[in-house]
């Protein structure tokens, strides 16, 4: 993969063409979790109805009762 070095106040960066390959943009939240002895670091997926629309097929539904559905979420 890649190698990285931890700077001032514990800061990375993360090599870009890991950043091209995951989409990880200015702004993109990460999880970092502890496993193993191992950091892991995964990009926190935001999905919006409109992404949603159309992907499982079937009865067709409106893009507004899939937003009602999810809530707060969506």
């Amino acid at each position: 993969m890649g190698k990285v070095i931890v700077e001032k106040r514990g800061r990375i960066t993360i090599p870009s063409q890991i950043r091209a390959m995951l989409g990880i943009k200015e702004g993109t939240e990460l999880e970092l979790c502890f496993d193993s002895g191992k950091l892991i670091l995964k990009p926190i997926l935001r999905v919006s109805a409109k992404d949603l629309y159309g992907v499982a097929g079937g009865e067709h539904v409106k893009i507004e009762e899939i937003e009602e559905a999810l809530g707060d979420e969506g």
